[in-house]
């Protein structure tokens, strides 16, 4: 049955009612009696409240509807509305899911091509920071080693303390580049590119352990490079944002033939804050292989940020 025959018929049935009473034992006296006008106005009374009933009943699956629309996120993919009844209601729940369908593999798609480019921009800036700026630091520090060989020992401090400066300025440039661009995970593979990002975070006041389960099945380099940056944006929220002072990174074999990659520290967590562009960021990137995202709050306070993938993203060439 449609919506409109729905609310008219519950109208209907109200109406009746009130014509039923009017062929009943009420009558209304010229002026109206103190009696009658309660019986009128209990009857307005219990007629309103009956017709409002009515109507939340009718209304209810549209209600539900609405609330799922208010609540539905692309970046958790999966969550549909159920589709329950005849009538509009169901065809238009069902509509709304296949819309949603067709939204995410769009979002998936926009987000493949936006993210393929951003890391290819990230190669190119890499590069041109290894090439450009780094051999011209490098020269740099040349020049200022051969004049401080050659000019009077009061002024070759400060040239050394320019030494120590440029140094490390170009540590650092190569530092930025290897986080733009993880040359360690094209030539060594996952498992040594995670070790090596564990090291990289690693501080006087931050400790970074990297542990990979034996038995992790081969994965695809799209999928690798997921698995890295997840784990590279979970290193950099923990390091600048939870206060932690030690973070784990686990990469380890499920039942099924799956991977999950674990990144937990024993910081102060995210409580009810929203989430932030670096784990909205996450989801972007774990759409594009079909995977799972999980981030809460871990066992012993602190954060988890938890990557699943399925079986069917394995293949190519293990780490």
């Amino acid at each position: 049955m449609s919506l409109y025959w729905r609310i008219f018929l519950l109208n209907a049935a109200v109406l009746v009612v009130a014509v039923l009473l009017l062929f009943g034992p009420v009558t209304v006296s010229t002026p109206v009696l103190f009696g009658e006008a309660i019986v009128l106005v209990a009857g307005l009374v219990a007629m309103l409240v009956l017709n409002a009933v009515l109507l939340r009943i009718g209304l209810a699956p549209l209600g539900r509807l609405s609330r799922a629309m208010a609540t539905v996120d692309l970046l958790k993919p999966g969550v549909r509305p159920q589709v329950t009844g005849q009538g509009e209601i169901a065809e238009l729940t069902g509509t709304f899911n296949t819309m949603l369908d067709r939204l995410e593999a769009e979002r998936a798609t926009s987000s493949g091509r936006v993210l393929s480019a951003l890391e290819d921009e990230r190669q190119r800036i890499a590069q041109e920071l290894h090439d450009e700026v780094g051999q011209t630091l490098t020269a740099v520090l040349l020049q200022i080693k051969h004049a401080a060989d050659r000019i009077p020992e009061p002024v070759r401090a400060d040239l050394h303390q320019a030494q120590e400066t440029t140094r490390a300025s170009l540590d650092e440039i190569r530092r930025i580049a290897r986080r733009l661009r993880p040359g360690v995970l094209e030539e060594l593979g996952l498992h040594s590119a995670l070790r090596s990002l564990a090291a990289e975070f690693t501080t006087s006041r931050l400790g970074v352990s990297a542990r990979i389960t034996p038995g992790l099945p081969a994965l695809d380099a799209a999928t690798e490079l997921v698995l890295y940056r997840v784990a590279q944006e979970g290193l950099t929220n923990a390091a600048r944002h939870s206060g932690a002072t030690r973070v784990e990174v686990h990469l380890r074999p499920v039942p099924g033939g799956g991977t999950s990659l674990l990144v937990r520290d024993n910081g102060r967590g995210l409580g009810g804050a929203p989430e932030g562009a670096g784990i909205r960021g996450m989801r972007e990137r774990v759409l594009l292989i079909d995977a799972e995202l999980l981030v809460g709050a871990g066992p012993d306070g602190g954060t988890d940020v938890c990557l699943n993938v399925t079986a069917d993203r394995h293949g190519g060439t293990s780490s």
